[in-house]
């Protein structure tokens, strides 16, 4: 991430982008105006920002295709703006790989907040060669092994056994951080949440579902059988590292 973040405000009514482009500005932040998808993409094709506040509903390209779009292209994070009150275009969103939610219209002082979050838990990995050969080095490196990947905990990247980097959202990676630290033990979706600092506004379990379902994909030998992170009727989610599996 640059020393000053950047970051694109994409809404089509021109009052509250520049509403919150204001305050951004007023707040250290690097900050460019997009009214919609097209404009969006000319942006980003020039150099991609440190961050995307988005709003979901916009007449041209709703904000989910954009984010489907961004998501395919790059690991941008992604802050979604929704006016109605409809979860539903939020889980989507999620499921897309967007990083966070807020109502509108929203209380500038919380999003900032969620961005500065947002940022922290998207900070880009330091170059370095891992080479997760033995038990002790894996230790050295704050190496955490999920499955068939290996998560590096101060570079917050995922890797497979050639060193080959697989991309996480922030918030998949908040979520693992929070397994890493608190392996064999039972945490529910709201636990999670809020030890993740993920800070969504209704906690609401569908969420979590998804950014688990995903995480799956990317770790779980077989994620229809998943051993890694177990599913606890009625209690939440469980980390079993792999000495613990048989």
């Amino acid at each position: 991430m640059s020393q000053t973040p950047h970051i694109i405000v994409v809404d089509d009514e021109a009052p509250a982008r520049e509403m919150v482009g204001d305050y951004l500005k007023m707040h250290g932040f690097a900050v460019t105006l997009c009214d919609g998808g097209k404009s969006l993409r000319a942006e980003i094709a020039t150099k991609l920002p440190d961050l995307v506040v988005l709003d979901l509903n916009m007449p041209e390209e709703d904000g989910l295709s954009i984010i489907r779009d961004l998501k395919a292209k790059s690991n941008v994070p992604v802050i979604m703006l929704t006016a109605t009150a409809s979860p539903i275009d939020r889980v989507v969103g999620l499921e897309l790989g967007a990083d966070d939610y807020i109502a509108k219209p929203c209380e500038l002082r919380e999003l900032m907040a969620r961005i500065r979050s947002v940022l922290r838990r998207a900070a880009p990995p330091k170059p370095a060669a891992i080479e997760p050969a033995s038990a002790a080095k894996a230790d050295n490196a704050q190496l955490v092994r999920f499955g068939t990947k290996w998560l590096d905990l101060e570079a917050q990247a995922l890797r497979d056994d050639d060193g080959n980097e697989h991309p996480l959202t922030a918030s998949e990676f908040g979520l693992l951080k929070v397994f890493a630290a608190n392996p064999k033990r039972v945490l529910s979706r709201e636990r999670l949440l809020e030890l993740a600092n993920a800070r969504d506004a209704e906690a609401f379990d569908r969420a979590v579902d998804l950014r688990i379902m995903r995480i799956r994909r990317k770790i779980e030998p077989d994620p229809t059988k998943p051993a890694v992170i177990r599913t606890i009727r009625g209690g939440g989610y469980l980390f079993s590292p792999a000495s613990e599996r048989a």
